[in-house]
């Protein structure tokens, strides 16, 4: 049994490899994109294209097994997944509604409680409340996060996202067409000049980068992937709504309220898809992937079809 689904060729990616083009419209590894290109599932306006072939403008038309029921990761409490764990260091999928770790005003579960009560030691550097995390996820954003379990490798992730070797790789629904459907945003972030809880671009913010590409469109949306080269607070989100974009389900920086109660979303739509970075110890680059949840697979489903 398959289910085909159709995309439209985003114009960045008319002209690359055919395996190439499908990995990053379904958000999937490029090996796993070629198994389905050699498997015959994947035609463009009707032809059978092979791995190596250059895609053209058009829709394809992709079939896709149904999945088998997988044997579940790891939990612990709190809700996270560990996709990866060693001496040094943990890889977890963070849920939304769980903080990275305690701050004034929450009250709400933390990845580092979390940790802490699955018996997961974190390195003893950092503030207090916040020891052996080396970067943070909003409240209201699933995915993935790394974690340090001992202070070398707390220096050594702590160095490589200040020095911006680390691929953070997002995915995000926008309302509307993104035009370009590829680009940088280069624009600094600051406070909200009127809401204390918000941020916004503003001429002397913090420099802030965010890379995107458009994956696959709706009629009122777009799937895109988003690298981010800077790390600062709501940056995608802020980024997006001052594009005109704001992401579905982000009530606070603007998104419909109507689409997102049609979607069945109470938050923004964005996830933490991908985290590469060279292992703190080995040295040896470790890349980790994590599927959408249910509530972000729903809604975009809802979009597909």
């Amino acid at each position: 049994m398959s289910d085909t689904r159709y995309l439209p060729v985003p114009d960045a990616l008319v002209g690359e490899r055919a395996d190439v083009a499908v990995a990053r419209m379904l958000g999937m590894s490029r090996t796993k994109a070629a198994e389905l290109i050699d498997g015959g599932g994947v035609s463009l306006e009707g032809a059978i294209v092979g791995r190596s072939d250059i895609v053209r403008e058009g829709t394809l038309a992709v079939d896709l097994p149904q999945r088998r029921a997988a044997m579940p990761e790891p939990t612990i409490p709190g809700g996270l997944t560990v996709l990866y764990e060693d001496a040094d260091i943990a890889v977890i999928d963070k849920p939304v509604g769980v903080a990275a770790h305690p701050s004034p005003g929450w009250e709400g579960p933390t990845v580092t409680g979390a940790l802490a009560d699955a018996g997961v030691t974190l390195a003893a550097e950092g503030p207090a409340e916040r020891q052996g995390i080396v970067h943070r996820l909003d409240v209201g954003t699933s995915g993935l996060m790394v974690v340090a379990k001992t202070g070398p490798a707390y220096s050594a992730l702590k160095r490589a996202f200040k020095e911006r070797t680390v691929d953070k790789v997002y995915h995000a629904v926008a309302q509307g067409h993104l035009e370009p459907t590829q680009g940088t945003i280069d624009a600094p972030i600051g406070r909200h000049p009127s809401s204390d809880y918000k941020f916004a671009v503003v001429e002397g913010g913090r420099p802030s980068i965010t890379h995107y590409e458009v994956l696959e469109m709706f009629p009122a949306a777009s799937l895109v992937e988003v690298h981010l080269e800077t790390g600062r607070t709501h940056q995608i989100r802020v980024h997006m709504t001052a594009m005109r974009h704001p992401l579905v389900g982000d009530l606070t920086y603007g998104a419909d309220p109507v689409q997102a109660k049609k979607l069945g979303l109470t938050r923004q739509w964005l996830h933490a898809k991908e985290l590469a970075f060279a292992h703190p110890t080995r040295g040896d680059e470790l890349r980790v992937a994590s599927e959408y949840p249910a509530d972000l697979a729903v809604a975009l489903a809802q979009l597909r079809g």
